[in-house]
């Protein structure tokens, strides 16, 4: 294995997971992910399950989601309100049994008013019942790899088995995003009013934060203050979640501060685009001498701004490689690694092809070859 080392300072590494930096926060539970990649910038408990609070409610919102877009559903459709959903407690979006309400304005209710009513109008609609309504949540949890999460009701009311990790969390905002982005706005709603009650958006970051879009509060006695949110600044957009804060004050300070670090303490540069030569490999009965190695994909780094200088890349590759070389035909891979993370391998191409010497190049090859000192070995004494 041939293995030629690049500059240690080389700052041109993307991590799935960048977990030394120097953050801290009160939370018992955190998350800073970026969303247009995937990566964790930050991570505190991140992957146990713990009481969601109204914050699952957004596996609520993502299922009806995912009926509008494949057409099962419709904006327009009229849910029945039943006793049950009448009768239910904690935040309501103030609904009346015996009537129908459009699809829309319940999602309002969930999203803007966070109403536990309205979420048992949906999952008694589209399910038959609320029981019926949980067995999908676990069903699509899974199948969008939400390993950290169960469900027992669609509002996050309290239940030892209505569970997830601020990870999950975050997994399933990045979801929501990327494949619902036509509803997206309506998480950035900032009042919503139903049976002549106005009710305000409980996210305070729509009012703390520039750039700032979305998207669920989340409080119990069990589970503490909580807050999915994410905005966009740049072109960039970030998605945090903590959990298990001690007040509403705490939850809008600290939410406020994780958002500002996770744009202004975090740093996205491209080191490499799609074709730049990062070295090259030695070639063997070649009629050159070395074949440049080109990467395919951007190398970007998102890494703490302290951390910048604590970041190293190395090609790998056997080696000399032997001629012929196709243009475009994988050599290697170069190996970047950031400090407190996880390495990640982008493969390596030949820039351009290498042809294989002629009967005469490999004739004077093989006489070098032959002529070619022998190596001296210490031999052991008997």
């Amino acid at each position: 294995m041939r293995i030629v080392g690049l500059i240690a300072a080389l700052l041109i590494a993307a991590t799935t997971s960048v977990r030394a930096q120097p953050l801290e926060t009160p939370a018992e539970y955190a998350i800073i992910m970026d969303y247009r990649t995937g990566e964790t910038l930050f991570e505190k408990n991140a992957r146990v399950p713990t009481a969601p609070a109204s914050m699952s409610k957004l596996m609520t919102i993502a299922i009806v989601f995912d009926q509008l877009k494949d057409g099962t559903l419709s904006l327009n459709d009229k849910f029945d309100v039943s006793e049950k959903a009448w009768r239910m407690g904690g935040s309501k979006m103030w609904v009346r049994v015996d009537t129908q309400i459009a699809l829309l304005d319940l999602l309002r209710g969930i999203i803007v008013q966070s109403g536990n009513d309205a979420c048992i109008v949906v999952a008694e609609n589209i399910s038959g019942s609320e029981e019926a309504f949980a067995e999908l949540m676990n069903r699509k949890a899974r199948e969008w790899g939400m390993n950290d999460s169960t469900f027992a009701n669609p509002t996050g009311w309290p239940d030892e088995n209505q569970k997830m990790s601020v990870r999950d969390l975050a997994l399933l905002t990045r979801k929501i995003i990327d494949e619902y982005g036509e509803y997206y706005a309506l998480f950035a709603e900032r009042e919503f009013t139903w049976e002549k009650i106005r009710q305000p958006n409980r996210n305070p970051l729509l009012d703390t934060f520039d750039g700032a879009d979305g998207l669920k509060t989340g409080h119990t006695e069990e589970s503490g203050y909580g807050l999915v949110g994410s905005a966009v600044r740049e072109d960039e957009r970030r998605i945090i979640v903590v959990n298990g804060l001690s007040s509403e004050r705490e939850r809008s300070t600290e939410a406020t501060r994780l958002i500002r670090v996770a744009f202004n303490d975090f740093a996205t540069k491209t080191f490499y685009a799609p074709g730049d030569v990062v070295g090259d490999a030695e070639v063997f009965k070649g009629r050159a001498k070395t074949a440049p190695l080109i990467v395919k994909e951007p190398v970007r780094m998102i890494v703490h701004r302290s951390l910048l200088d604590q970041s190293k890349a190395t090609v790998v590759y056997k080696g000399p490689v032997a001629a012929p070389i196709k243009p475009d035909q994988q050599i290697g891979y170069l190996k970047v690694e950031v400090a407190g993370g996880e390495a990640k391998e982008y493969p390596l191409y030949a820039g351009r092809g290498v042809n294989e010497l002629g009967v005469m190049g490999k004739i004077g090859l093989a006489a070098k070859t032959l002529l070619a000192k022998p190596e001296a070995k210490p031999v052991e004494a008997q």
